[in-house]
């Protein structure tokens, strides 16, 4: 079953605005921790959904941004317990879970945004991208990363465009709920498709 099912369709929730040359795409952690069949984090759908990031980053560009997910939590914090929880992910920065799937290296000319949260969004990235950017995301997962993501890049005044079939789930359900949750907050975030946002550019 596919990543997008159960998801809301552009129609139902408004028409987006046109993703303009002066977009970015970020793409949201490809890597082989989230991407590989036999890790406890994979995707099932990663597959089917990377071929519509790379579209999406075929025609963005240069203005594509590529983060990554490390562990380099303090476990000091509630990270320790959730470590504790995860013992397969505590592993050096260097372990080859958490380097790009090799479909994602060469996506961005630009380094990968390495940080150690759900949510990449913050002011390294608004430093590159711009304070009330345009944003697509793609990525993985839906419903952790992708979502903590977007409802940051909202709160910070981005517009944000949600490729919902080029983010992969944890589960067709997940996905669906995640995608539901983020176009609860129109204007800020519009949930779209590949094909919707690259007939706006």
């Amino acid at each position: 079953m596919s990543a997008s099912a159960g998801a809301t369709s552009p129609a139902e929730t408004g028409t987006a605005a046109p993703e303009t040359e002066q977009s970015w795409l970020v793409v949201i952690d490809p890597q082989a921790i989230f991407a590989a069949p036999d890790s406890a984090w994979g995707s099932p759908f990663f597959a089917e959904a990377m071929p519509r990031i790379r579209a999406l980053a075929e025609s963005f560009g240069e203005r594509v941004l590529v983060t990554r997910w490390m562990p380099t939590a303090d476990r000091a914090t509630s990270w320790g317990d959730y470590f504790a929880a995860w013992p397969f992910a505590d592993q050096p920065p260097t372990d080859p879970l958490f380097a790009l799937v090799p479909d994602a290296s060469t996506l961005s000319p630009l380094p990968t945004l390495d940080l150690p949260t759900f949510g990449k969004w913050g002011a390294d990235i608004e430093r590159i991208v711009g304070r009330g950017a345009h944003i697509v995301l793609a990525g993985v997962s839906t419903d952790c990363c992708v979502i903590s993501t977007a409802l940051a890049a909202a709160d910070a005044g981005a517009h944000v465009t949600v490729a919902a079939d080029a983010c992969a789930g944890s589960t067709t359900e997940n996905h669906a709920a995640a995608v539901q949750v983020m176009g609860l907050y129109p204007p800020q975030i519009t949930i779209s498709d590949t094909a919707t946002v690259l007939a706006g550019r």
